[in-house]
């Protein structure tokens, strides 16, 4: 089996993420391989976009700006996030929590 595009450290969710920029609106889509990728409207300029997309996933955890670390891939369309002890899953974690 793939590895997982999330895993737990602790309260701590670390994401593996591919990311899209210039896309027509902020969106949480499909798994890929071992990502889970995130589209966002931003342009990618000097980390931005990534800057741009941890608000946005701020948002869609319930969390503040800075509980998101972006370990890896801050000017790069893989990343990898720490999204500390999240008040919210996106559906996609949600389904993938049941299993």
């Amino acid at each position: 089996m793939d590895r997982p595009f999330y895993t737990w450290e602790g309260d701590t969710l670390v994401l593996h993420i591919l990311g899209k920029p210039n896309a027509k609106k902020d969106v949480i889509g499909k798994v890929k391989g071992h990502q889970l990728c995130i589209s966002v409207k931003a342009v990618p300029e000097g980390g931005k976009a990534t800057d741009y997309m941890v608000r946005f996933l701020a948002k869609e955890f319930d969390v503040s700006v800075k509980d998101i670390t972006v370990v890896t891939g801050r000017m790069n369309v893989n990343k990898v996030l720490k999204i500390k002890a999240p008040k919210k899953l996106p559906g996609i974690i949600g389904q993938q929590e049941l299993f």
